[in-house]
């Protein structure tokens, strides 16, 4: 039966060193379509995974949400409607960037790397770095998103890198829905990943897309995830 979301609150964590405006540019459209309510919270860069913990225990007080969000903010989700079965309807996974041990993983690399040009040149040369080694579209997004979160940037991205997601095991032992959204063509959050996840969660569905296509327009991470959904 596909997962209704009409009237659920859907609580959507930014990846590491974005923010809440882009997680609710990537949801938002695709969730509105479906009557859901669409909640973003902030992140807090000095208490980043306590801090998305925080709002989702916050926001399920009363009544089950469905959740997710992009890399990190996907881990966290999936891991806390792990820990929540009972509170959690559906997860909305954004570019899963590793399983397990984030230990070789691309985007915890660069997230170590970036932390550390960071704290080394300070927020200026690194924003001046990354501009000279992404897209338009992403050096742009991240600029903002970077100088909204300094000086706790550093320690964001060292956190996220930090983080241990659900393993193989751990997720198929997850009880709720989960759609997953992935670039084909993404060496920092590898489809590899992705049809890992769809692999071994029991209920689950994958739906891809292309970087120039988020590039051109983030809502199309979100109506991925919702479709996603709407074929289980």
């Amino acid at each position: 039966m596909p997962v209704c979301l009409r009237g659920v609150s859907v609580v959507l964590l930014p990846g590491t060193g974005s923010d809440d405006d882009y997680v609710y540019r990537a949801f938002s459209r695709a969730l509105h379509a479906v009557g859901a309510v669409v909640v973003t919270p902030a992140p807090e860069p000095t208490r980043l995974v306590e801090g998305y913990l925080h709002a989702l225990d916050d926001a399920a007080r009363y009544a089950p949400i469905a959740l997710g969000g992009i890399s990190i903010g996907a881990a966290v989700a999936t891991s806390w409607a792990l820990a929540n079965p009972t509170r959690a309807v559906a997860v909305l996974a954004g570019l899963p960037a590793w399983t397990g041990s984030p230990e070789n993983a691309a985007a915890a690399l660069t997230a170590r790397y970036s932390a550390s040009v960071l704290r080394r040149d300070g927020l200026a040369s690194a924003i001046g770095q990354m501009q000279d080694s992404s897209p338009p579209w992403l050096s742009a997004e991240l600029t903002r998103s970077w100088v909204s979160q300094w000086p706790g940037l550093p320690d964001a991205m060292e956190t996220a890198a930090a983080y241990v997601a659900p393993t193989g095991r751990e997720l198929e032992r997850l009880t709720v829905p989960l759609g997953i959204a992935a670039a084909t063509d993404d060496p920092i959050h590898p489809l590899e990943v992705a049809v890992e996840w769809a692999a071994a969660a029991p209920v689950a569905a994958l739906r891809t897309f292309t970087l120039d296509e988020l590039g051109d327009d983030p809502g199309v991470l979100g109506a991925a995830c919702v479709t996603a959904l709407s074929e289980l």
